[in-house]
């Protein structure tokens, strides 16, 4: 029976990805508040066909979060084609250096204020720092010609403080004695912060720009190396992650660097082919999945989706978008594995540790100082500002490094704290924003859509 129930569960869990796209589209309700449920009821609370323990099976938490989030942020990096000297990459940066520590020193203090020693109070703020990539889709870029200053500021952010969160993750951790910090923090400051960071990014970089020029040349010289996008895109992930963290650099860095630099390549390789043929407009990029039906609906002339990927018109557009698809529908997967996890989860965190005024806190008043903080100075309107303080989603990237710093030796005591605060937290932003996030966001395109001046496609 036991393999029956599970059958049914993750079928009916499948075939809800696939129709939840569109149904759920102008409800206020997110696909996440969905899988929560089903997590909640195969747990000990009801059906009882799993029993996680957060601590106890710390590093099944740690390791799917971690492949969860690694493939997110790889999308997230081709989702962005904004050019890099481009000053929309000026919010999400100050979002994710100058907001980020600026909610890390806050939730230290909310810590310290709550009990905890200064190392486990600055690990709770790197753990509930960082917005989430794979939460906050609905709120990302839409397709790469976006140039939404909201989507690009928001989406950019959850791409870099995963990986900019790292440091404060080891300074907790060196805090409370499991990690060497150098004396007077030398080592935390050369070794976790400049060179982890910039080695990360330097990393992903160099190997998404190889990937992309070496799959281009041998599509549009020699026509190979074409299908199996797929295969490419967990490639270079693979690639990216296991090369910085073999350097010891931040390997979430790597993967969004990778995914930027990929999408990059594709802009030069069109704008250079449009250039040598004089065309007025760049060339179109068809999306994968309407070359495919194409091939399939039209009888006379037919279309060969591979006779597309390998010209130079339409091959490096081809390219992004195949492999962004494929990266997109794993992590919707990914999601659905972590959020069960979580509502699985929940039977055994210890209600009474739940500070439960943290939570509204931690929206209502530190996000958004942050954020002022933050963005103080930058020609952001007041609309934009108020959207990007609530949306400051927790998610996955929170359980992955929860789940990091316990398999680092945190004490048992320190764990079920943090766990704690950590789940009750990223189940509160599953519900709010899960909620809010379909009426505020197309309210807030009706109003640009009224006559307000747009941000897409024009320097900001």
């Amino acid at each position: 029976m036991e393999i029956a129930a599970w059958a049914l569960i993750v079928g009916s869990l499948l075939v809800l990805m696939a129709l939840s796209g569109s149904s759920l589209k102008h409800l206020p309700l997110s696909t996440a508040m969905l899988y929560l449920p089903v997590g909640l009821a195969i747990g000990p609370f009801w059906l009882e066909l799993a029993r996680v323990h957060p601590i106890a099976d710390a590093r099944l938490l740690e390791h799917l979060t971690e492949f969860v989030v690694v493939v997110s942020l790889f999308s997230v990096g081709l989702k962005l084609s904004v050019e890099l000297d481009d000053r929309r990459w000026l919010l999400p940066l100050r979002l994710a250096m100058g907001s980020m520590v600026i909610t890390v020193g806050l939730i230290t203090l909310v810590g310290l204020a709550i009990g905890l020693p200064l190392g486990a109070a600055v690990l709770l703020g790197a753990i509930l720092a960082p917005t989430d990539p794979v939460l906050a889709s609905d709120v990302q870029v839409s397709d790469p010609e976006d140039r939404s200053r909201l989507r690009v500021a928001l989406t950019g952010e959850g791409g870099l403080n995963d990986g900019t969160a790292f440091p404060f993750v080891m300074l907790g951790l060196g805090l409370l004695g499991l990690h060497p910090l150098g004396e007077w923090g030398v080592r935390w400051w050369a070794v976790d912060v400049v060179w982890a960071v910039c080695g990360g990014l330097a990393i992903g970089a160099a190997l998404g720009t190889l990937m992309g020029r070496l799959v281009l040349y041998l599509r549009t010289r020699h026509s190979q190396a074409v299908g199996y996008d797929d295969f490419l895109a967990l490639g270079l992930i693979g690639l990216s992650y296991g090369a910085a963290l073999a350097a010891t650099t931040y390997g979430f860095l790597a993967v969004f660097a990778a995914g930027v630099a990929l999408r990059r390549v594709q802009r030069q390789e069109t704008d250079a082919h449009r250039k040598s043929h004089d065309a007025p407009a760049p060339a179109p990029a068809p999306d994968a999945e309407a070359v495919v039906e194409q091939a399939l609906t039209t009888p006379d002339p037919p279309v060969d989706a591979d006779h597309i990927a390998t010209q130079p018109a339409h091959a490096p557009a081809f390219l992004a978008h195949a492999m962004q698809g494929s990266t997109e529908r794993v992590e919707r997967i990914g999601e659905v594995a972590a959020v069960v996890l979580l509502g699985a989860m929940l039977w055994a965190v210890d209600w009474a540790l739940v500070t439960w005024w943290f939570v509204p806190l931690l929206f209502l008043v530190i996000r958004p100082l942050a954020v002022a903080i933050g963005l103080a100075g930058s020609p952001v309107p007041g609309t934009q500002r108020r959207l990007i303080a609530w949306f400051g989603v927790r998610g996955i990237g929170s359980l992955y490094y929860l789940g990091y710093a316990m398999n680092h030796g945190l004490d048992p005591a320190l764990a079920n704290t943090l766990v704690a605060l950590t789940l009750t937290t990223v189940v509160a932003s599953i519900v709010a924003h899960g909620i809010s996030v379909t009426p505020l966001m197309e309210r807030y395109e009706s109003m640009r859509g009224r006559g307000q001046k747009s941000d897409r496609g024009t320097p900001e």
